[in-house]
């Protein structure tokens, strides 16, 4: 029976496509002008990592980013959350790229 529950399992695993099990990431692309804002403008939609200081991160989907502050939703390890993180506070912004 475990043999068969397995086998099912696996079967289902690789029936999914690959598309669908890991989305596409887009190359990160920064300019002689680049600034925080820009770059968090470019990701909107997509999940980003900010760098606040020494071990303190944050990791969610870019909502909005203005000059002055960052709104994240879908906040890893707190997804009914969101947060709004003040620019330039952000350390460095760390993209999926492959």
């Amino acid at each position: 029976m475990r043999l068969k529950l397995a086998a099912l399992a696996l079967a289902a695993a690789l029936a999914v496509p690959t598309t669908l099990a890991q989305p596409a990431a887009q190359p990160l692309a920064v300019g002689a002008d680049a600034t925080v804002e820009k770059l968090l403008v470019a990701q909107i939609g997509k999940r980003v990592t900010l760098k606040l200081g020494p071990g303190d991160e944050l990791t969610g989907t870019v909502k909005l980013a203005t000059p002055k502050v960052v709104h994240l939703g879908e906040i890893a390890g707190r997804e009914f959350f969101d947060a709004v993180v003040d620019t330039t506070r952000v350390v460095a912004v760390l993209v999926r790229t492959k």
